[in-house]
């Protein structure tokens, strides 16, 4: 799939108050999820219909109908293009099937105090921001996200910058790589070919310095 750009979202906040939250949580496995249990098991396996499988358990009953006081069943969240959560989200195992589920029901972008490692990392290898801000920053913007009406919020990769519902702006760090490669749509191969160029230049040097190794 085609990675896309991210410069700037604006988009509702959906607020999900749970620390520790893993990836057995965001995509379940076949026994845990409702809708794989009842015989779609499709869902696993292709990419276009992941969307459904996000946080199966707590969204689907077992007859397939949506949970209706889970937060991402409810209007206006059932339309959010941001997640809040609380610290370490997405810990666990490595399975890229959770950011893909994510970005099946349009999530673009999670706010957390921390995230897994694997986790944040599959992030940036397909389009999703994941931003780190401190606990209390978080706190008030998952406050602000539960008593909005449309908890709107605009997050901007190139100032770097969250601006909530009421204003408040918050400023989050992030690596020059992965900045870059979120803002021109480049998964890690497409990265890479940006840079073949430089890379034939490199391997043009290194074989002039030994010729031996093109002797045939």
């Amino acid at each position: 799939m085609v990675m896309q750009k991210f410069i700037r979202l604006k988009a509702i906040a959906a607020p999900l108050p749970w620390a520790n939250v893993n990836t057995d949580d965001i995509f379940p496995g076949p026994g845990a999820s409702p809708l794989v249990r009842a015989g779609r098991t499709e869902l696993i396996t292709d990419r276009s219909q992941m969307g459904a499988n996000a946080f199966a358990a707590y969204r689907w009953n077992l007859d397939g109908t949506p949970i209706k006081d889970f937060v991402l069943n409810q209007p206006p969240y059932d339309r959010a293009g941001i997640l809040i959560a609380r610290e370490n989200f997405g810990c666990g195992s490595s399975r890229e099937h959770a950011v893909w589920c994510l970005d099946g029901i349009g999530i673009r972008c999670v706010i957390a105090p921390s995230f897994g490692d694997i986790f944040y990392n599959n992030c940036f290898k397909n389009g999703m921001l994941p931003v780190r801000l401190p606990e209390q920053a978080v706190e008030g913007l998952l406050a602000q996200a539960a008593v909005r009406t449309e908890p709107t919020f605009e997050v901007d990769l190139e100032e770097q910058m969250i601006v909530a519902p009421d204003g408040s702006r918050h400023r989050f760090e992030i690596g020059d790589y992965q900045r870059h490669a979120l803002l021109n749509g480049l998964d890690e191969i497409a990265a890479t070919l940006a840079r073949l160029p430089q890379i034939e230049a490199h391997e043009a040097r290194y074989y002039q310095q030994r010729p031996w190794l093109t002797e045939t």
